[in-house]
């Protein structure tokens, strides 16, 4: 059989296949293995975990399928939800059997629940990655790297995918695994099928693999494949000072709309906060903050040795800001009624707005969205900034071809195309209009790319 991408489905589909006593061969367009799993954060998101029990966290795989289906509203697909969180846990386990090391204190509320389900790999997303790559080459499985699929395979009479084109090349193979990852890297898709994305221009830039541009959509469209989840996957919020994931947002911001309004707890998950921020006025908000903000702001401790090392970029330190005054990505006022004027923010409603937040740090709570009052910083010092923020990082895309349980892709009747199988973010409906939290798209590879690897080899095991 062969599995397309090389990213952490297609690693886990290829291990599985193997260890199921078919003959493997693993395409990858990069020039290593890894794929967008390399790039990540390396969080996992499951329940009922041996780490969760470590930490004496009581969780269920019904209460995390519950957290599912109602932050998404029902509009994903059930029964791949279902098999999700029933597979979560046994595919973290598999992850920490073979290696990686998801430390009980890095464990944490990813999304919007009151329960920890964040797995964190110590060694983030390269740890995953560089433990599947070496259970890749301890088994007998045929890697072939800078390598780019022009066509499937398709038998006329049957409509069974047979194998693989590569340029002139035709490969048979009795099952084909379709996981090349999403299409956060084509500009044309993103268009197509996620223009929330595509609507911010040269503001978005995305996080993933430069090699994911939708080859496993385009791929199976060309068999009959159905495709589902139009316009999903993950913005992350950004205020464009440079293309660089920033990692600490300060509590000391204070987001408002354009009605000069707080609408959000300004720390609140990532999983959650880009569908707010588009859901105002003009689709954006803007960070205020004093004077006194500005001249004191320092990397957060956790952060501040890799700072100074130059290893990563933070936005919200004094240097930066500074530096982005002069761009003019950063707003100045000398008075909460010019910063008003030049934000385009209704006149006369920053005043109050701030004035009820300076009292409610005075009286030591938030008593508007319950913000941790310790993070909290007056905004009453001129002149006053304001920056616009964005839901403009592409993250993740989750158009994709539909499957059923068992990840065998479906035509538009919902018919099995034979011999053909996809997993992780190749698939669609089930990434939801609203990301459950950090570690549901790892989850989602290492589930179903398992799945593929065991489905596909026993169909592979039938067709030779």
């Amino acid at each position: 059989m062969i599995v397309v991408g090389g990213g952490g489905a297609g690693m886990a589909a290829a291990i599985e296949a193997a260890d199921s006593n078919v003959s493997v061969a693993l395409i990858e367009a990069d020039e290593k293995l890894g794929g967008s799993t390399a790039l990540s954060g390396g969080v996992y998101y499951a329940a009922d975990t041996s780490v969760q029990k470590e930490r004496s966290v009581v969780d269920s795989v019904d209460a995390m399928f519950e957290y599912y289906m109602t932050l998404n509203q029902y509009r994903v697909d059930a029964s791949l939800a279902r098999t999700l969180c029933e597979n979560a846990g046994a595919g973290l386990e598999w992850l920490i059997e073979m290696g990686v090391n998801f430390p009980a204190d890095k464990l944490y509320s990813s999304g919007v629940e009151s329960v920890p389900r964040g797995h964190s790999a110590a060694g983030m997303g390269a740890e995953i990655a560089e433990v599947l790559d070496r259970e890749v080459s301890k088994r007998d499985i045929d890697v072939v790297l800078m390598s780019r699929l022009t066509a499937l395979v398709v038998d006329p009479e049957t409509g069974r995918v047979s194998g693989v084109r590569i340029g002139d090349d035709v490969i048979t193979a009795g099952a084909v695994v379709l996981a090349t990852g999403g299409f956060g890297a084509n500009p044309y898709l993103l268009n197509k099928y996620y223009p929330d994305a595509a609507s911010q221009a040269d503001k978005a830039w995305y996080i993933g693999s430069e090699h994911c541009v939708g080859d496993g959509l385009t791929l199976g469209e060309s068999a009959g494949a159905d495709i589902v989840g139009f316009n999903r996957g993950l913005l992350l919020t950004t205020p464009n000072f440079k293309k660089e994931l920033e990692v600490f947002v300060p509590g000391w911001l204070v987001y408002v709309n354009r009605e000069g309004r707080r609408f959000i707890n300004e720390m609140a998950e990532y999983a959650v906060m880009s569908g707010v921020i588009k859901a105002q006025t003009g689709g954006s908000c803007f960070a205020i903050f004093d004077d006194e903000s500005r001249k004191s702001a320092k990397p957060n401790k956790q952060y501040e040795d890799a700072f100074a090392a130059g290893v990563i970029s933070l936005n919200w330190v004094a240097e930066e800001i500074e530096t982005q005054l002069k761009t003019g990505k950063v707003i100045q006022g000398a008075t909460l009624f010019e910063l008003e004027q030049r934000c385009g923010v209704r006149p006369g409603s920053l005043s109050a707005t701030l004035t009820r937040y300076n009292e409610d740090i005075e009286d030591g709570q938030d008593s508007m969205f319950f913000k941790d009052h310790t993070e909290m910083k007056p905004v009453n010092k001129p002149p006053f900034y304001a920056v616009e923020i964005f839901p403009a990082i592409v993250c993740l895309t989750s158009t994709g071809l539909r499957i059923n349980r068992q990840t065998q892709v479906l035509d538009t009747r919902d018919d099995v195309i034979r011999g053909l199988y996809a997993a992780g973010e190749t698939t669609g409906d089930v990434l939801g209009e609203r990301y459950i939290g950090g570690g549901n798209s790892i989850a989602n590879a290492i589930v179903f790319g398992r799945i593929a690897g065991q489905q596909a080899a026993q169909e592979a095991g039938r067709n030779n």
